[in-house]
């Protein structure tokens, strides 16, 4: 699963793709979802109109509303979520941004926490090869790496590294295969 990476003079963008099994799983959601609220609408509109009592429909319409609304949520969450990374070398800055529609979740950390790119191997066994081949901005001890992308192959993975550290000036290093630290 490669990423769209953009770079606008100072300004480089990297964005994980939008994962479609996710937007596939959200479908069901958002049907069950939409389908108690369109009812909960109906039964609102007929009890407006004179046909029934509000009275009488106030604990079905608040019990059907909130079930309807437990299951859209994650249906919305599913199919919006984007996750992009955001580095900008003239102000000396990493903005890792989460989204889900119109929310924005921002954290602002600065590009000299950070001294490498890492590569490493995820889903690896003694037995079988790794899955996947993340690359992540990585700094000192103690200091929260921050992922940028994920590879299906080694080479893939390579490549980004090596263009995105050429862009930042940053060493890229291969850590697939090796043993993690004790720490």
């Amino acid at each position: 699963m490669a990423s769209a990476m953009t770079v606008d003079g100072n300004l480089i963008r990297v964005e994980w793709p939008g994962q479609w099994i996710a937007r596939v799983l959200s479908l069901p959601f958002l049907a069950a979802g939409s389908y108690l609220l369109w009812n909960v609408a109906l039964g609102v509109r007929n009890d407006l109109a004179g046909f029934g009592r509000l009275s009488d429909d106030l604990v079905p319409i608040l019990v059907f509303s909130g079930i309807g609304l437990v299951i859209v949520i994650p249906g919305l969450w599913l199919a919006t979520y984007r996750y992009f990374v955001e580095l900008n070398k003239l102000m000396a800055e990493v903005v890792i941004t989460r989204a889900c529609g119109p929310l924005r979740v921002r954290s602002r950390r600065k590009l000299t926490e950070f001294s490498f790119l890492s590569i490493t191997d995820q889903g690896a066994t003694d037995e079988d090869p790794p899955s996947t081949f993340d690359v992540a901005l990585c700094g000192k001890r103690g200091t929260e790496p921050v992922a940028l992308s994920s590879f299906n192959t080694r080479d893939e993975a390579n490549a980004f590294a090596q263009e995105i550290g050429r862009a930042l000036k940053l060493p890229a290093r291969d850590y697939v295969g090796t043993e993690p630290d004790a720490d």
